[in-house]
């Protein structure tokens, strides 16, 4: 982008956190669905604060969480490849702050602006290493190593950021969803006194730290 002869450095998150033609931002509630599963697909999503799920439900009507959804995530971006309706839906777990940016705006700017199309490359990365993890964990790994990897995640441990609680309160239903277990599994493992060789015990300092602040948020 040029300017008065200047040239004049592109901001990705300026540009997603700016309301223009092709891009709106708004204020979602808690519970309240950002898209529903078999929408048209025509856009793709910014979370700029909050947190948010994203659940499918079979054929057969089984509801699962697939994912967690922390500020600085695209979602939605499947549109951009050629996916005509969304495969999951996308529900606000706190309240939250979300910027739309139409398909052809965001075909236009990853093309145009080499910033914003090595962010969203990162994004894509990062989304698939995610997904490998997260099969590995599940055909690997104990319901209870899933939940404590699972509540790892939801504190932000291993960000850059210092790992914070989780600031809504997530039922122990919510989690068993995600670590595809029941509820009665989940709150064992919660009220569980953590011993030598458990998943929990095994964590460093710090990760006991962000777990014990993200488990005095669950309800």
């Amino acid at each position: 982008m040029k300017a008065k002869g200047k040239t004049v450095s592109f901001d990705p998150k300026a540009f997603l956190s700016k309301v223009s033609g092709g891009r709106t931002t708004a204020k979602y509630r808690k519970n309240q669905a950002v898209y529903q599963q078999g929408d048209t697909a025509n856009s793709v999503f910014y979370l700029q604060a909050g947190k948010a799920k994203v659940t499918v439900v079979s054929a057969q009507g089984k509801e699962a969480v697939v994912a967690v959804l922390s500020p600085g995530s695209f979602f939605g971006e499947g549109c951009v490849a050629g996916q005509l309706l969304r495969l999951a839906t996308v529900a606000a777990m706190t309240e939250c702050t979300i910027t739309r940016i139409t398909k052809a705006e965001m075909i236009e700017v990853i093309h145009k602006e080499p910033a914003f199309a090595e962010m969203f490359i990162s994004h894509l990365l990062e989304r698939n290493s995610r997904v490998e993890e997260d099969l590995v964990d599940q055909l690997f790994n104990s319901s209870e190593k899933r939940l404590a990897r699972t509540l790892l995640i939801l504190a932000n441990f291993g960000k850059e950021s210092e790992p914070e609680p989780v600031l809504a309160k997530i039922s122990q239903e919510t989690l068993a969803e995600i670590v595809g277990t029941t509820r009665s599994r989940v709150s064992f493992f919660m009220n569980k006194r953590p011993h030598r060789g458990s998943p929990f015990f095994a964590e460093s300092r710090s990760a006991r730290k962000a777990r014990n602040r993200t488990l005095s948020t669950v309800a």
